[in-house]
C-alpha cells in the first residue's frame, strides 16, 4: 500500500503562452530554498534567449513545483501557486524582456524576414512597430514539467540531478541537500553581518559557502579543513535529533560572534573583500577578549598595509631573505594560497594573534569605541 506522505510524480503541464505566465508572475516562488541565487545571466545571455524564442528554436523544458492541487502543502512555504525548480534564469530573462529591461542584441537577425532591423529594440518598441513579431513572443509556449511532491527530499534530489551537467558550485549543491544543515547555513547567511559588512561577490553561493565554513568551525570547536568534500560530508552527516541540537548550538555561537563582528567592521568593509580571509578573521575576533574588540579593525588595517608593503619589498629584492623583509608576512601570504587547508587556517590565525600582541605593546592605548561614542553623544 502506497504512503501518501511519499507522493512524488512529474507530469507535463498544460501549455500556456508567455503572456499567461506574465500575468501570473506574482504567483511563482522564484526563491525556494534549493534555488541558486538569481541574476547570473548577462544582458547578452538574456537577449540570446529572446532571440531563440523569436526565431523558433527549441527552449529546454522547465521544472516547477505545482501547488494548484494542495496549496497548503508544507513545502509551499511562501503560499504561492508555483515554485521554480529548474529554469529560473530563463523565466527572469523572459520577464525582464516584458519589462523592457532587456533589448535584443545589436546583431539580432529575424530569420523569417532578415530585412527587418530589430537589433537594439525593446519589447515595447517591437509591440509598437512590429506587432506580428511581438505576437510570436507573446504566444510562445514553454514546455514546463509540473512536479508534485509531499516531501522536500525528492525535489532537492531532482534539482541536483538536473544540474549535474551544469557548473554548479559546491555551495549550490549543498544548498539543495536534505537534512537540517542547509536551513541553518541559510540562516547564518541572512545575518546582518553578511548583508551589510561583506564586500565580496555573492554570486554562485559564495555567501553560503562562507557561512558553511563558519558553522563547521563552531560545530567542531576549532579551525578545521574547509575543502568542498569536507563541507559536503559535514552537511550530509548531520542527521538525527542529537546532531540537530548540536548544529543549532553551533549556529547560535556563530551568530553571537557575527553580532560582535558587525560592531568591529564597517559596511562593505574593504577588509572583507576576500571570502578566503573571512574564516580566519572570524576566529581571530572570536578568540579576542572583549576589551580588545575596539582595537581589532585598526590592527587589521595596519596589518594589511604592512603586508602589502612587505610583498612589494620582497618582489623588488634579489636576495632570498633580506633583513628588512618580515617573514611573518611572507608566511601569511604563502598560507593564503590555499585558503581551505587546515594548516592555512591555523597558520594565518597564529600569525595574526602574534602580531596583534606585538602591535598592542607598541601602539598607544586607544579609548574604547563605545566610550568615544558616549563622549561625543
Amino acid at each position: 500500500m502506497s504512503n501518501i506522505e511519499d507522493t512524488f510524480f512529474i507530469r507535463t503541464m498544460d501549455a500556456k503562452p508567455l503572456t499567461w505566465w506574465r500575468t501570473r508572475r506574482s504567483k511563482i516562488d522564484m526563491e525556494p530554498s534549493y534555488q541558486r541565487r538569481g541574476r547570473l545571466w548577462s544582458q547578452t545571455d538574456k537577449a540570446y534567449l529572446i532571440d531563440s524564442i523569436l526565431n523558433g528554436f527549441d527552449i529546454p523544458k522547465l521544472y516547477m513545483a505545482d501547488f494548484t492541487v494542495g496549496e497548503n502543502s508544507k513545502l509551499n512555504k511562501n503560499k504561492l501557486t508555483y515554485a521554480i525548480i529548474d529554469g529560473k534564469q530563463r523565466f527572469e530573462a523572459i520577464f525582464d524582456f516584458f519589462d523592457n529591461a532587456v533589448v535584443l542584441n545589436d546583431d539580432f537577425i529575424y530569420k523569417a524576414d532578415p530585412t527587418l532591423k530589430l537589433g537594439g529594440l525593446s519589447y515595447k518598441d517591437i509591440v509598437a512597430n512590429h506587432y506580428e513579431v511581438a505576437e510570436i513572443f507573446d504566444t510562445f509556449n514553454l514546455t514546463i514539467m509540473g512536479v508534485h511532491a509531499t516531501t522536500e527530499a525528492p525535489i532537492n534530489e531532482l534539482f541536483v540531478r538536473l544540474n549535474r551537467n551544469k557548473p554548479l558550485t559546491g555551495a549550490e549543491i549543498r544548498n539543495a541537500m536534505s537534512g537540517p544543515a542547509p536551513d541553518v547555513i541559510r540562516s547564518i547567511r541572512d545575518h546582518d553581518f553578511f548583508t551589510s559588512c561583506l564586500a565580496f561577490s555573492f554570486t554562485r553561493g559564495a555567501d553560503l559557502n562562507a557561512a558553511a565554513k563558519l558553522l563547521r568551525f563552531e560545530f567542531i570547536g576549532r579551525p578545521v579543513d574547509t575543502k568542498k568534500k569536507v563541507l559536503d560530508d559535514f552537511v550530509l552527516s548531520l542527521e538525527g535529533q542529537d546532531q540537530k541540537d548540536l548544529l543549532e548550538l553551533a549556529a547560535r555561537r556563530v551568530n553571537d560572534n557575527l553580532d560582535t563582528m558587525s560592531e568591529i567592521f564597517l559596511p562593505r568593509d574593504k577588509l572583507l573583500s576576500s571570502g578566503g580571509l573571512l574564516p580566519v578573521y572570524y576566529w581571530f575576533c572570536r578568540e579576542q577578549d572583549n576589551s580588545n574588540h575596539h582595537l581589532i579593525r585598526e590592527f587589521l588595517v595596519h596589518f594589511e598595509e604592512e603586508r602589502k608593503y612587505n610583498r612589494a619589498s620582497f618582489s623588488d629584492t634579489n636576495t632570498s631573505k633580506p633583513s628588512h623583509i618580515n617573514q611573518d608576512y611572507v608566511a601569511f601570504d604563502n598560507f593564503n594560497r590555499s585558503t581551505n587547508d587546515l594548516n592555512s587556517h591555523i597558520g594565518r590565525f597564529e600569525i595574526l594573534r602574534k602580531l596583534f600582541s606585538e602591535w598592542r605593546v607598541k601602539s598607544p592605548k586607544k579609548p574604547h569605541r563605545k566610550l568615544i561614542r558616549a563622549i561625543i553623544g
